[in-house]
């Protein structure tokens, strides 16, 4: 199957792995990237570098030897509703994502999945601005990729944020949220939203319930995700951003081995 985009995945699906098994499983599919969310049992991904390599620069020339790229590195901070304790340790994967040239950090939107607030927006929009100068004072290349997880799971939400932040935000579209959270085809959502899009996160579920959800995560190609009208706006658009499957084992852990999730969008031609 002919398509312009990278393939990737993030570790939320095999946390347990160590970076080299990561990069092993990313090889073994075929895959071009991973983005890292954790890493030998840990989701303090900063620590588990420190404790493994000791310093940026050895784990940068490690990762180096590696064909797989590092798309991103996986943060829990938010945009809405953080501390000062939690910049400080979003802070600590910087050294990390600098050395290694790793171009994005994932932070999230925050706020309530009811949409994003006037109290929201204007929070966002201050984290950003502290972002943005303390990253033009140090001279750091990485930037942000905001996923849609809370506020910015529709549309309107997602193009009145982007109105107002400034020009080259990045957005990190869970495809998955803004279909089943926010009710929109993907394809539409896309369109919309296209040229801010630097990463997208995709996977596939069924409508009965589950412990967490409303609906229940399945593995790519035997759900209802509507992959194939995704796949072909993408296509159509020569999207050259990443696209990977957040498999989300680490918090659900019913669900089966990533590297089975992998075989079956692969068997199914599903991305």
């Amino acid at each position: 199957m002919s398509r312009p985009y990278p393939l990737c995945f993030s570790s939320l699906g095999c946390v347990e792995l160590t970076l080299d098994e990561t990069f092993a499983l990313a090889s073994r599919h075929n895959l071009d990237a991973v983005e890292l969310r954790g890493l030998g049992g840990s989701l303090d991904v900063p620590a588990w570098l420190a404790q493994t390599y000791g310093d940026p620069e050895t784990f940068a020339a490690h990762a180096a030897r590696s064909p797989v790229r590092i798309a991103a590195l996986d943060t829990s901070f938010r945009l809405i509703g953080n501390t000062p304790a939690d910049r400080d340790a979003f802070l600590q994967f910087i050294i990390w994502a600098e050395a290694a040239g790793i171009p994005r950090l994932r932070v999230f939107d925050g706020g309530g999945k009811a949409g994003l607030t006037e109290a929201d927006l204007a929070e966002a929009l201050g984290t950003l601005s502290w972002w943005n100068t303390l990253r033009s004072e140090k001279g750091w290349r990485t930037d942000l990729m905001i996923e849609t997880h809370d506020a910015l799971t529709t549309t309107p939400a997602l193009l009145r944020f982007l109105t107002a932040a400034p020009a080259g935000t990045g957005i990190l579209w869970d495809t998955h949220h803004t279909w089943r959270i926010g009710g929109e085809n993907p394809a539409d959502t896309w369109a919309a939203i296209r040229s801010s899009v630097v990463h997208l996160h995709v996977k596939d579920s069924v409508s009965a319930p589950a412990d967490r959800h409303p609906y229940t995560y399945v593995p790519p190609g035997q759900g209802e995700f509507p992959m194939s009208g995704l796949r072909d706006a993408l296509t159509r658009d020569a999207c050259t951003v990443p696209v990977s499957l957040e498999w989300e084992r680490h918090w659900h852990p019913k669900l089966a081995p990533l590297d089975e999730a992998l075989a079956s969008a692969a068997d199914r031609r599903w991305w």
